[in-house]
């Protein structure tokens, strides 16, 4: 059953396109990554999904309702974060998290103390006091805490150290275990490549690739670093042969994967020595569509 359903989606803003024409599809128990670079429409996607901003054409539709128009419902089962965060100044961040919490009807206080206790931080201070990372501690709490069916997060992690980002990690993989929903909108590659059942590629507001990351790595290039004891003759004729580098009987070079049995048949009658391969990631499919092929970096 999805969750969010997009279809040809399309919001202007004067003569600008923000959105042209987007679909997108988030399961129940799915963690869905959407990334593209700023300016791409991923924000303004969910901003209508929200409720905040109305499409111009198309269909945004949240638990089989419509988006705009059934925002209030929606909005009982869902929680957002967004990259910048801002809170009341006078109010305590212990104060904020039980606003939040209460709006969404949920009175879960030992989960509550448990992810206050996990994301480190101090529920006494103003919230005037607070640095961004401390900030988004607040909003992260509030949101886990509440119990929500879909979570919706916009840069989350955003002023969050390497140990935090670990801790909402773990709470992302929790919550897929209790069959919630996610849509996270990141900028961090190596997130969503850890988290993320799905993916979608956000360009100039229009989806250019998505699906699983098994799936979009046919897309990518495995880079090979092979040593040999001979050296490796008409190497640069070979179909699916890339930037290739020669170091003295060593070559480093990239390889489309599809082409990989062929050329590793052809490169181990110089007498393979030594042999490293890096498997393709999501970073190397990112930049291949945003710098790569012709495209604007």
């Amino acid at each position: 059953m999805s969750v969010i359903r997009i279809r040809s989606l399309t919001k202007r803003f004067g003569q600008i396109t923000a959105l042209d024409g987007i679909d997108l599809t988030v399961n129940r128990g799915e963690i869905y990554g959407f990334i593209g670079p700023n300016g791409a429409g991923k924000t303004t996607t969910i901003r209508i999904l929200l409720g905040i901003l109305k499409a111009a054409e198309g269909e945004a539709k949240v638990f089989g309702m419509d988006a705009w128009k059934d925002a209030v419902e929606i909005h009982k089962n869902v929680a957002y974060v967004p990259g910048e965060v801002n809170l009341w100044p006078n109010l305590t961040g212990g104060e904020v998290i039980d606003l939040f919490v209460k709006l969404r009807r949920s009175n879960n206080k030992s989960r509550r103390e448990e992810l206050i206790e996990r994301f480190d931080l101090d529920p006494s201070k103003k919230c005037r006091t607070y640095s961004k990372g401390n900030r988004q501690k607040v909003a992260l709490i509030a949101a886990f805490a509440s119990d929500a069916d879909l979570y919706i997060l916009d840069e989350p992690t955003s002023g969050l150290d390497p140990l935090m980002e670990s801790v909402f990690q773990e709470c992302i993989a929790e919550a897929r275990n209790e069959g919630k929903s996610v849509l996270l909108s990141s900028h961090i590659l190596s997130e969503v490549e850890k988290l993320c059942d799905k993916i979608s590629i956000i360009r100039a507001g229009r989806i250019i690739e998505s699906g699983s990351l098994d799936e979009l790595r046919h897309l990518t290039r495995t880079s090979l670093f092979i040593e040999t004891k001979n050296p490796i003759a008409s190497l640069h004729e070979l179909k699916g042969v890339h930037d290739i580098e020669t170091r003295d009987k060593a070559v480093y070079f990239q390889l489309d994967t599809e082409e990989l049995d062929n050329i590793m048949k052809y490169v181990s009658q110089f007498g393979i020595v030594k042999l490293e391969s890096a498997p393709p990631t999501l970073e190397d499919l990112f930049m291949r569509h945003y710098k790569g092929d012709g495209g604007e970096s």
